[in-house]
C-alpha cells in the first residue's frame, strides 16, 4: 500500500472556468493574426496548430486531475472505507471515469478535425472547422461540469482530513 498525501490534490476548476482557462491560454500562446493573402497550406497549418494546442492543453489538465486523485485500489483500505463513508465510492469512480472519457473524446475530436483541416480549401472553411472543433471540445467539458464540481468538493474535503498512518500501532502492548 502506498502512503498517500491528500493535501497535494490541486484545485479542480468548474466547467466554465476550465473552458475559459484553456481558450485564453490558446489565444495567448498561438499566433493570432492570419491574412487573406496567405497560401492555403499556411492557413491549414495555422488552424491545425490551434486545434492541436487546445487539445493538448485539455488533455494535460484532465490528465492531471485523473492522476492526482487517488485510485481506491492503491490506497490503504482504511482511507478507502473512509472515502466510501464520506462520499460514495461508486460516484467517485464514476466522476473520474467521466473525466477520463472526456479526455479521450477531446483527443478524438481533435484528430478528426485536424484530418478535415488538412483538406480545407479556403480561409473561411478552415476557420469554421477550427471554431467547430473548439466548440465541440468545450461542449464536452461543459457536460462534465457536475463531475468536476463533485471532484472539487471531494478534493477540498480530502485535503482537510488528518494524515493518519494506518500501519502504526496506536495501543501499546500489555505483557
Amino acid at each position: 500500500m502506498v502512503q498517500y498525501n491528500f493535501k497535494k490534490i490541486t484545485v479542480v476548476p468548474s466547467g466554465k472556468d476550465f473552458v475559459d482557462i484553456i481558450l485564453s491560454r490558446t489565444q495567448r500562446q498561438t499566433p493570432t493574426v492570419v491574412h487573406k493573402g496567405y497560401a492555403i497550406n499556411r492557413l491549414r497549418q495555422f488552424y491545425m496548430r490551434k486545434v492541436k494546442y487546445t487539445q493538448t492543453n485539455f488533455h494535460d489538465k484532465l490528465s492531471t486531475i485523473v492522476d492526482e486523485f487517488p485510485r481506491l485500489d492503491d490506497i490503504h483500505p482504511f482511507h478507502g472505507d473512509l472515502l466510501h463513508v464520506l462520499y460514495n465510492k461508486d460516484h467517485y469512480k464514476l466522476a473520474l471515469g467521466q473525466i477520463n472519457t472526456a479526455r479521450n473524446l477531446i483527443s478524438k475530436i481533435s484528430k478528426d478535425y485536424v484530418k478535415l483541416l488538412k483538406y480545407g480549401d479556403s480561409l473561411y472553411r478552415c476557420k469554421s472547422l477550427k471554431v467547430a472543433a473548439l466548440g465541440r471540445m468545450c461542449t464536452v467539458i461543459k457536460r462534465i461540469g457536475p463531475s468536476l464540481a463533485y471532484l472539487e468538493q471531494i478534493g477540498q474535503h480530502m485535503a482537510r482530513l488528518p494524515s493518519i498512518d494506518p500501519n502504526t500501532r496506536t495501543v501499546p502492548k500489555c505483557w
